[in-house]
Parts: structure tokens; sequence; C-alpha cells
């Protein structure tokens, strides 16, 4: 038995239990399985209780995290004595580091050892990290400085702990999110509505690890000590793992595919060339599928050329695997089935979607580097307090705690109310709001700063400008509510219309996106530089703000992001969502 679900999102179809009822039967349908390998019980296992802990475990994570990461270069100029350009490429190469090592953490999970062992192997690795950290710290505290010869042997523990961080770090990150999410099953549209919150829920538990560490950790390392600093943030990993095994007993889990994913998209490949010169049958229903099996993504129209991958030709002798006399080949490589195929479309339906997102990243990365260098050039008095222009980040994190409580509240009831839909709004829609609340952000921080140098020109100091920081306060909050609806809305989307066996490479693309726009911002910076100051000009962005033009670059930013939501938009209309049916063998 099957049926499936005709709107326009992601579907599941349900598969009914033995008494025929999808919601109330006391095991889950999906595949999840106990701590112990037995069918998961549904009054007992995942749901909100195992949600919760995830919850727990990431805002504690991003504790420590964070607490290396927001002061990592002042440990790197005041502890190890190094150069501005060498904290500005040792910082970049990091951070690149922690976005781009999920992806061999998700291929191992995906491929053998699941999302359950593998987060806890990473969270170990990771663990180990934070504690060689420390000790670098704690060694230059116990001898009140180091010599030359041992500043380099510190530097070598230090950078080692880092990238240990980098690599544990990474990969929890990519495995936490769809563990989370697999606590919901896909077949029962009451946990297909928690599974919706759950990633608004997920975001919320980010920002506030980063709040805290951000405030909290980061002064208890300029006025207590780096070790005691980076102890803390250790400790908070340990207590981390622990809640994470604390919930064991609890937890849904999924069977790791056993094979590669790439290995799966390279059959089809490989097989699709190999029969080049074979006609795809007008009728779907003739191409190639297993007759058992839970779970079948339906056939969909485009990427033509990769169906033949799926079609049952006869062939020469000679090309059947181990000269069998069978007319045709049932190799892998030569016949493969239509769920496979279309894991396949899938990932190259992601492409044009995920690139628009790396023009969103690259506005993105302005909030720790022009956004705080325009503050800089303001005035820091707020009352009787003086502002330092990083910590208004603070304000970013706070707007995007504020919006998850409010879209969870309050816009997705409207949404079932008005929209007819359970999520109010879907993935892609949700992520447009997002990109065009970027433009705005791009676009007040522009306007802001052609009155701050408008101001200058009338009379005001040629050091800095009267007007307040106070006035950054809109171009922050639209960038935390932007942050919300996009990534969010990214997130959703790559785990909801990925492969079941993917679910943590995508989600691990996912946050590859970060990586290559911060990238990017650096390689956008230098271009607009060096363009701009041709002829012995100051340029956009010199060093004295006073004497470039700053607005321009963020114009450029609002205009970029406005081109890209345009081709997002004609990308998004024509995405074609996947249709998985469950079927009874």
């Amino acid at each position: 038995m099957s049926s499936v679900d005709k709107g326009g999102e992601a579907t599941t179809a349900p598969l009914l239990d033995k008494e025929g009822q999808w919601e109330n039967g006391e095991f889950t349908e999906d595949g999840s399985l106990d701590f112990h390998g037995r069918t998961a019980l549904r009054r007992s296992t995942g749901g909100w209780r195992a949600a919760s802990i995830v919850f727990g475990v990431k805002s504690l994570e991003g504790l420590g995290y964070y607490g290396v990461a927001t002061n990592l270069a002042m440990y790197l100029s005041k502890v190890l004595h190094q150069d501005n350009a060498s904290i500005a490429k040792a910082v970049t190469m990091w951070t690149g580091t922690c976005y781009f090592t999920p992806l061999l953490g998700a291929y191992i999970a995906d491929s053998h050892c699941g999302r359950y062992r593998s987060t806890l192997i990473f969270a170990l690795v990771y663990f180990i990290g934070m504690l060689v950290v420390t000790l670098s710290a704690f060694v230059s505290l116990l001898k009140g400085g180091v010599s030359e010869s041992g500043l380099e042997i510190q530097k070598l523990v230090f950078y080692s702990g880092l990238y240990l961080i980098a690599f544990g770090s990474g990969s929890v990150n990519a495995l936490l999110l769809p563990f989370g999410a697999d606590q919901f099953e896909d077949g029962s549209k009451v946990e297909r509505e928690k599974k919706a919150s759950f990633f608004n829920w997920y975001y919320f538990s980010i920002n506030i690890g980063g709040l805290i560490s951000g405030t909290l950790l980061v002064w208890m390392e300029d006025n207590i000590g780096w070790a005691f600093g980076y102890g803390v943030s250790a400790m908070f990993v340990a207590v981390a793992i622990g809640m994470f095994l604390a919930g064991t007993p609890i937890y849904r889990l999924k069977r790791p595919s056993g094979t590669s994913p790439i290995k799966r998209l390279l059959q089809v490949m490989v097989a699709s060339v190999r029969k080049a010169g074979v006609s795809v049958p007008t009728d779907t229903n003739l191409l190639h599928e297993e007759e058992f099996g839970a779970k079948k993504i339906l056939h969909t129209d485009g990427f033509r050329f990769l169906d033949k991958a799926a079609v049952v030709a006869i062939i020469p002798s000679h090309d059947v695997e181990n000269n069998s006399s069978s007319s045709y080949s049932s190799s892998p490589w030569m016949l493969c089935t239509v769920s496979q195929v279309e894991e396949l479309k899938i990932l190259l339906r992601f492409v044009p979607i995920w690139t628009t997102g790396l023009v969103y990243s690259i506005a993105y990365a302005q909030l720790n580097s022009t956004f705080v260098e325009q503050g800089s050039a303001m005035d820091t008095k707020v009352g009787p307090f003086s502002v330092p222009p990083a910590s208004l980040f603070s304000l970013e994190v706070v707007s995007a705690i504020l919006c998850v409580v409010i879209y969870d509240k309050f816009i997705i009831r409207l949404g079932k109310k008005y929209v007819g839909k359970g999520r109010g709004i879907s993935e892609l829609q949700r992520m447009g709001v997002g990109r065009f609340m970027m433009i705005l952000s791009m676009a007040a921080a522009a306007i802001l700063e052609w009155k701050r140098l408008s101001d200058l020109k009338h009379g005001n100091s040629n050091k800095s400008s009267s007007m307040s920081i106070a006035w950054q306060v809109p171009q922050y909050l639209l960038l935390g509510i932007s942050d919300v609806f996009n990534f969010v809305g990214m997130l959703e989307f790559f785990y909801s219309e990925a492969p079941e066996s993917m679910r943590s490479i995508c989600s691990a693309f996912c946050l590859l996106s970060v990586a290559i726009g911060n990238y990017l911002s650096s390689f956008v910076i230098t271009l607009v530089t060096a363009v701009t100051s041709r002829g012995g000009r100051a340029g956009w962005i010199p060093a004295n703000l006073n004497e470039g033009h700053l607005d321009y670059f963020f114009w450029l930013l609002a205009a970029m992001n406005a081109l890209s939501f345009v081709a997002y938009i004609v990308f998004a209309q024509r995405h074609k969502p996947k249709k998985v049916i469950y079927t009874l063998a």
C-alpha cells in the first residue's frame, strides 16, 4: 500500500502499521531503532524529550567553541605575540577549517558509523582539543612567559589543540542537527510539524551559547586569565558529552547506509554514460526500482539523461559482468534504481539554491569586519557608557533569539490559520524572506555611512563623526532577523529535501557556504580596495574611513544581494521537491 501527498512541498506518505493507525501505533514506522537495535517505541523514545537534550548539548558545545573563537585574535596577539597579518591569516584558516571538516565527519556518519556514534567520537576529539589548548595557556601562566624557543613549542601545542577543536566541533555541528531532527518521524503529520519547530529552537540554542560566551567567557579570559577561561570552556564541552550520553536510552537511531553515498552517485553517472545511446521509455514505470523496501523516491522530470541509468537495457554479452549469459547487466555500475537516480537529481537541484547563498554569506561576513570598522569611526559614547564597536554583535544575537520565539509562537500559528500550511511558510519562502532582509540591512548600513560622511563635510571633526554608534542598531537587528529566516530555513530545507542516506552530508554542505562566503568576502574586499585605490586615491575602504566611501561598498553588497535574490526567486520557483512513498513489502 502506498499513497502520495500531492502538495507542493517535500512529502512523505504514511505507512499503516499492523493496527492501521499511523499516529497511534506502538512502534515507529520509519526504520528508527533504540540503542539496543530494536524498533523504537513511540511513547518512550524521541520527540521533544530527546530533542531537548540535543538543545542542551548544542548550547554547551557552543559555549566551548565560542569561548575559544570569540577571543582567538586577542590570545594570538597577547600570548603568542603574533603580528596582525599572521593573526588574520591564522583566524581565517582556522574558521574555514571549522566549516570544511563537517564534510568528512558527515561522510563517516552516513556511510559507516551512524550519527550517534560519530557524534560521540568527534565530541571526544573536540574535548581533547580543548584540553590541549587549556594546557598550552596553563603552561604559559606557570612559567610567567616563555623563551623564544619555548614560545615556538607553545605555538605548536596550541595550534595542535586548536585544529583538533576545528575537526571535532565542525563534525559535531554537521551531525547534531540531523541527529536531533531524526527524533521526529517524517511519516507522521503531527511529528513533522514538531520537527519544523525543532529547527527554530536548535538555532535558538546556538545563539544562547554564543551570547554567553561572547560576554561571560570573554570577560573571564580578559580579567581572570586565559587558562581559567579555556578551562571553563573545556568543562562545558565535558558536560555536553555527559548530557549526550545520558540521553542514550531515549534516542531514536538510524542505521547508516553501509555504502558510500558518493559511490552511489558515481554509479548513476557511470551507468548513464555507459548507456548514452539507450532511449528512456515514455512510461517511467518501466524504469528499474527495487521491488521491496520501506521508502522510495518517486521519479521526477528533468535531468532526463540520468534516467538512462535506470533503464533495463539489453546489452552485448561481453558487457555483462563476469561474462554472464543474461541479456542485461545487474551491475550497480550499469543499472541503478529510480530512487538512486533521484538522489543525484536532488543534489543537482540543490546547487543553484546553494550558490545564491554564497552572496548572502559574503554580506553576512560584514558583521565582524566592516560593521565593526564603521562603528569605530563613530561616537561610541551612549549615555554614560562607552560601547566597544565589536560588542554590538550581541544585538544581532539577541535579535535572532527574539525572532525565533516570535516566529515559532506567532508566525507559524498565523500561517496555519490563513495560509493553511503547518509550517506557516515553506522553507524556500522563509529563505527568500531572509535574503530580502539582508538587502535591507546592507542598505541601512549604506545610508548610515552616507549620513556620517555628510556630517563630516559640514564641519565635524576629521577624526570621528559626531553620530552615535547607537544608529547602527537597525542594521544589526535586520541582520539578526535575516539570519533566522535564511539560515534556519536553509537548514530545514537541506535536511528535509536530502536523501535519507545523505542527510549529514547535506547539512555539512549547507555549513560549507558559510566558510566559502567568508573567503569570498576577503576576496571582494581585496578586489574593491585594489580597484578603487588606483592612481593614489584613498579608495572605498581606506585605513581612515573618513577619507573613503564605505557607503559605496555597502551599496555594492546590497546590489549583489538584490541580483542574487532575483536569481534565487527564479530557482526556487523552478525547484521540484522530492516525493517519498512508504510501501509495505
